[in-house]
Parts: structure tokens; sequence; C-alpha cells
């Protein structure tokens, strides 16, 4: 019998032993932290931002918050920000001790367009993100940790749409299910990415 089988498993809120939380993972500005808001309280949730600060394994580098992920991943699962919780939210989520990851997806010119309208970092920033998207690099990465992984796109959905799948996923988890996705196919991604200047 494996450590996993022999984990106790308890429901959200009823207190007692508590297994891993399950990764809500994907790119920045993909819709993340408003689908985890959108599951509460059903679904309690903490950002990796919140844990990284609550157990001092980040710092400050100008604007960016700098997450010494092997410490993180070490003491993650016995701080109690994170006790009761069902998911982990962060683009560095599926990187620490989850059971499964959630990645959420989105068109990259769409996200282009989500970054630039909520003035989320400089534009050469933005462009990196989208350039991660499209190349599938939290994707590729849950799926080199040997999770479960399962695959949301959220391009052109509504927030709260979204997090019914999600909700579905948790009610219900199964086998992996990724690969739909394939934004190098799409010609408007290498015009607008891999083709622009700079």
């Amino acid at each position: 019998m494996s450590a996993r089988s022999r984990r106790p498993r308890t429901k959200p809120g009823t207190g007692g032993p508590s297994r891993p939380p399950a990764a809500l993972t994907g790119t920045p500005g993909v819709g993340k932290s408003t689908v985890a808001r959108l599951l509460r309280p059903r679904w309690p949730s903490v950002e990796v931002a919140v844990l990284a600060r609550a157990s001092r394994t980040a710092r400050r580098l100008g604007r960016d918050l700098v997450v010494d992920l092997p410490r993180l991943r070490r003491v993650a699962l016995r701080l109690p920000e994170l006790r009761e919780k069902e998911l982990l939210v962060g683009h560095l989520a599926h990187l620490l001790p989850v059971r499964e990851a959630i990645v959420l997806r989105c068109h990259p010119v769409e996200l282009l367009r989500r970054l630039a309208r909520a003035r989320r970092g400089t534009a050469a920033e933005r462009r990196a993100n989208a350039e991660c998207e499209a190349l599938d690099l939290v994707l590729a990465e849950a799926v080199a940790a040997g999770l479960t992984v399962y695959e949301v796109d959220t391009t052109g959905r509504r927030p709260r749409a979204v997090a019914a799948e999600v909700a579905r996923r948790l009610r219900a988890p199964g086998p992996s299910r990724f690969g739909r996705v394939d934004w190098l196919a799409d010609r408007s991604v290498t015009e607008h990415l891999l083709d622009a200047p700079g």
C-alpha cells in the first residue's frame, strides 16, 4: 500500500487530516485568481505568494517576488495557511506538493490584450508571458512533474463558466486530459508573437 493511499481524506471544512491541494495554475493573466475567488467558499484556496511570504521563502526583487521553490516545497504542507485548502493558486503551484494540476490556458493574442488592459507588467514582460503560453510552458512543466493534468481553455469564456468546469473536475477527478490546445498551429500566434520585432 502506497503512502498516498494511506493518507486520510476529508471534505473541505470538516477538520482533521488534510490531503495535498490541487494546483490551479497557468501563465500569468489566464484567470487563476478570478476563478479561485468564484470557487470559494466551497473550494477554499490559497495563493503561492501567500505561502511564500508566510514561510519566509520569498524576497522582493524590484516589483517581483522571487520564491525559493526548493525551500517552499519542503515546508509547504506543514504551513497552517495551506491547511484544509483544496486549491493552491499561482503560476508556480504545479511545482509544489499537489495532488493534480488544473492548467488554465488562453490564446496568446487574447492573453496579451488581457494583460495590457489590466496594465500588468511592461510590454516586454507581457510579450514574454504570451510567448510562454504559446509554447505550453506551464503545461509542459506540470506533465514533466508527473502530475495528473487537466487543461481548461479560458479563451473567450466568462470566468463563471471556467469556474464551473474547474468545480466539476474537483468534484469528480479523473485521468489526465490535455493536448487539445495547440497555439502554434494558429497562424495568428506566430505572426503576432514569433515574427514580431524585438
